[in-house]
């Protein structure tokens, strides 16, 4: 009942007896031929009523889900296949390969005039049966006519029984779209299967998911990335919802956020977490990340056992892996971060460079082009707990683990050197980038108890830490080092011998006298980072070791020439006062320039010196001068950040002369190295004295949009630049009677320091809200606020810092009298204000905000008193000591 039909099947055997034969079809089959070509003709049937178009034949499964995001990726897909006949969705198991491939094509299906056809190649067991698949999924049947004869049922047989010459004969005459999906397992033969169809069939394209590429010529691979957070979050709150009626993420963002950051964005996982929404909150999810495995087991019961939970999926990867491949893949779930090839060969083996490039394949591993030009590799988070655990499994965890630390600690030793350099630029960004691994590796080295590999990590990355403002960092990386060894400033103490060479110049293990100096080099480094804790010198403990520092070194020895050996004058300071600093300093510098190759440690010296003489101009010696030598220096050496530092010195020697703008000058050609380096907390600190020395220097609508700029920048972040920039900023509001703005300042100051507080910035908050409060007629609680911050100004820090602090606790003190409105106290206000002209450092020149202070008091107080009275009481003032006008307020 179909002729038409019956004559194209009468044509095919025709040719084919004719090509294989070389002979004709039997006379049955000829006679059957010309009965169909003489058959009448029946009359054409009625008319039929329109009917909607017929969609295009295919098998593509309805949409049982939404499919969330990834818009742009069926644009790009849609585009591929418009360019390249065998297009590759390459990605890790669960990364939505298969939906993806469906909805790709869905989308250009109306192109397509005989149909989009999946072929799920998962089921097949066999590489040998995956033609035999395609063709079961396609529907293709073979046609053959009754009385072709024996030769011609042969031929027929000989070309038919074989599927792929019927996958080919069924799709040569066709334009059509085939889904090879989940090609992995059989990727040889679902290769050789796509590269005959393609070859024999020119309307035949082919869209393949895999986890490798099929490496077929004319491929076009097209990587299914993990979903970006906010696609992601979308995709958790459809199905939780559809888990959990009434389920939102604004109801948990944060947590939500933590499941698709640590679940890598996949879209089965996150779909098997949105799963055990029916019994546990995000939060309760994200807090059992850790045990992912075991949490994330509720997939559908319809899919494969392979996809229905979160370790089948990766355990379909893992046993396609040859025995290199996995070894490689279990050393590689102990980096942190990613690595360079060198890092995976040293902690890897030889096997690494051969199985990388397979385990890349297979998308196990994420190969990303580096800045260097190199290659970066790195593991999902999910692949690389699963990794760690097959490692823990095979007992080489330890070897591996002390490999990273190998690789890494001597990765650290011989970066640091080049941080003095013109490769700083480039040394920082390594240690930026590798610094997880770092810490990976250090965590490791004080797990088994390492103290000289402890040691040699964090002398190496002081420097650095020095230059990104990482206080709390070293402070918590040096003491877990020193609880791995002895107290090298425990009683007994011997003094320190001269020590020349760094203590990181060569690898562990250090003996002697070098093992004796990274031992106090960590302490002193911990010592200095203590000096955000406003109590932390409080406790015997604490001031009898600090005692014991002072005495194992001298000054000029060469160890104290650099960091962390010349951090000992902290100490010293701190147990004697700024008194032998200029000793100090005067002999470090004098050892740099004797010693051949100091080069570095004499700019070194020269900046401390500036900056010490910038804020004692009492002292012999010039700050402007020695920060002009340290930055010739710099210059030579191609040292950004030094540069940077030289032309800060050299600023505030510039500011504490009243030199505003050329001070302003300098701020902002440091600002222009600092922000070369990347240099945030160096930029932030220059910012903010910029921002205030343009106030000095009139420009203030500048100044103080700078000084906005670096507190908004820094919001909530601890940076030496935050109480800087808000006590500045705090000052010049106050100055221009914006009183209520400047207390909000200093408000949040407060709450944004509490936690980690250094004692100068304690005291200028306590004396600028001093000034506040007496403005505004509250005089006790100013009072109080004074004679809390003259309690701290005696603090060695302060009187190294802020000498003048002092002074302007009294000026405060006489704001605060003067409004009492009574004369005593007026009195008592004309003694401070004698008291504290008396008490300012020698050549110490008031800045805007501090003369603004003494001005609106000495105005008030005589007023109150008299021009007489005034001189009179401001000159007893003069004669008083800082204990007695301490006991006026």
């Amino acid at each position: 009942g179909r002729p038409a039909q019956a004559l194209a099947a009468y044509e095919d055997v025709r040719q084919l007896l004719a090509d294989r034969l070389g002979s004709d079809p039997g006379p049955e089959l000829r006679a059957l031929h010309t009965e169909l070509l003489t058959e009448d003709t029946p009359p054409p049937p009625r008319p039929a009523p329109a009917a909607a178009p017929r969609p295009a034949p295919g098998n593509l499964p309805a949409r049982l889900t939404s499919f969330v995001g990834r818009e742009s990726d069926i644009e790009a897909i849609g585009a591929d296949l418009a360019a390249s006949r065998l297009v590759t969705l390459l990605g890790p198991g669960g990364a939505g390969k298969t939906r993806l491939s469906q909805e790709a094509a869905e989308a250009v299906r109306d192109t397509v005039r005989d149909g989009v056809w999946l072929a799920e190649l998962a089921p097949v067991d066999e590489p040998e049966a995956v033609p035999q698949a395609v063709l079961t999924a396609i529907g293709a049947r073979e046609t053959v006519l009754h009385g072709a004869g024996v030769e011609g049922a042969r031929a027929v047989s000989e070309r038919y029984g074989d599927p792929v010459e019927r996958l080919v004969e069924h799709c040569a005459r066709r334009r059509m779209l085939l889904i090879l999906d989940n090609c992995e397992h059989v990727v040889d033969a679902a290769a050789r299967l796509a590269e005959r169809l393609l070859a024999a069939c020119p309307g035949l394209t082919v869209l393949a998911t895999s986890r490798e590429p099929l490496g077929v010529p004319g491929e076009l691979v097209r990587p299914v990335e993990p979903l970006p957070e906010p696609v992601a979050l979308r995709l958790l709150g459809h199905r939780g919802a559809a888990a959990r009626p009434g389920f939102e993420i604004q109801a948990d963002p944060e947590a939500c956020a933590e499941i698709c950051r640590r679940l890598d964005g996949l879209p089965l996982a996150i779909e098997l977490a949105a799963a055990r929404l029916r019994m546990l909150t995000p939060r309760q999810i994200a807090d059992r990340l850790d045990d992912r495995f075991r949490l994330l087991t509720s997939g559908s019961r319809t899919v494969l056992p392979r996809q229905q939970t979160l370790r089948a999926v990766v355990d379909w990867s893992w046993e396609l892996l040859d025995e290199d491949e996995r070894e490689v893949l279990g050393r590689l779930s102990v980096f942190a971060g990613g690595c360079d090839l060198a890092a995976a060969e040293a902690v890897c083996g030889p096997a690494a460079l051969d199985a990388l490039g397979s385990l890349v394949d297979k998308s196990l591993v994420v190969a990303t082009p580096s800045a260097d030009g190199g290659m970066r590799y790195r593991l999902l988070e999910t692949v690389a707990e699963y990794a760690g655990e097959r490692l823990d499994e095979t007992g080489e965890r330890l070897a591996a683990e002390r490999a990273h630390l190998t690789y890494y600690r001597e990765f650290a030793r011989t970066t640091d050197p080049l941080l003095r350099g013109p490769r700083q630029r480039e040394a920082i960004g390594l240690f930026q980038l590798e610094y997880e691994n770092l810490r990976t590796a250090f965590r490791h080295a004080v797990s088994v108890g390492d103290e000289q590999e402890g040691l040699i990590l964090v002398l190496s990355l002081l420097w650095y830490w020095q230059m990104r403002d990482q206080r709390l960092e070293t402070r918590a990386w040096c003491e877990d080092v020193m609880a791995l060894g002895p107290d090298p400033f425990a009683e007994p103490v011997r003094p320190a011998e001269p020590v020349w060479e760094r203590c990181t110049d060569t690898p562990p293990p250090l003996t002697g006298e070098l093992l004796a100096e990274a031992r106090r080099g960590l302490h002193l480094a911990h010592l200095a980072c203590m000096d955000t804790d406003l109590e932390a010198w409080q406790n015997p403990e604490a001031r009898a070791k600090l005692r014991v520092v002072t005495e194992v070194y001298h000054p000029g020895m060469p160890q104290t020439c650099r960091s962390p050996g010349m951090l000992w004058w902290f100490a010293e300071m701190l147990v004697n006062g700024a008194g032998r600093l200029p000793e100090i300093t005067d002999a470090t510098v004098r050892t740099c320039r004797e010693t051949p190759g100091y080069e570095w440690e004499l700019a070194g010296a020269l900046q401390t010196r500036a900056n010490l003489l910038a804020n004692r101009a009492s002292w012999a010696g010039d700050a402007a001068r020695d920060a002009d030598e340290a930055l010739e220096i710099y210059r030579r050496l191609g040292d950004a950040w030094g540069i940077a530092e030289a032309l800060s010195a050299r600023g505030e020697a510039h500011e504490r002369k009243g030199m505003s703008r050329e001070a302003a000058a300098d701020y902002e050609g440091a600002m222009e190295h600092a922000e070369h380096l990347g240099a945030r907390a160096q930029l932030a600190v220059l910012g903010a004295r910029l921002g205030n020395m343009l106030m000095e220097a009139g420009e203030k609508e500048r100044g103080e949009r700078l000084l906005r700029e670096v507190v908004h920048e820094l919001d909530g972040r601890h940076s030496e630049a935050m109480p800087v920039a808000r006590l500045f900023l705090a000052a010049w509001l106050l100055v221009d009677g914006r009183t209520a703005e400047s207390r909000a300042q200093l408000q949040l100051l407060r709450e944004e320091f509490v936690l980690s507080r250094f004692v100068v910035f304690d005291a200028m908050i306590l004396t600028q809200e001093a000034w506040l409060d007496a403005e505004e007629g509250h005089v006790e609680r100013a009072l109080e606020s004074v004679r809390r911050a003259l309690g701290l100004a005696g603090d060695p820090l302060c009187d190294v810092v802020v000498p003048q602090m002092p002074s302007l606790c009294l000026t405060a003190a006489a704001q605060a009298l003067a409004a009492t409105g009574d004369p005593a106290r007026a009195v008592d206000g004309a003694r401070c204000l004698g008291a504290s002209v008396a008490l300012m450092p020698n050549g110490h020149l008031r800045s805007h905000v501090e003369q603004q202070a003494y001005d609106r008091a000495e105005a008030r107080i005589r007023e109150a008193l008299g021009d007489a009275a005034f001189r009179v009481a401001h000159a007893e003032g003069g004669g008083l000591s800082l204990a007695e006008a301490t006991a006026l307020v």
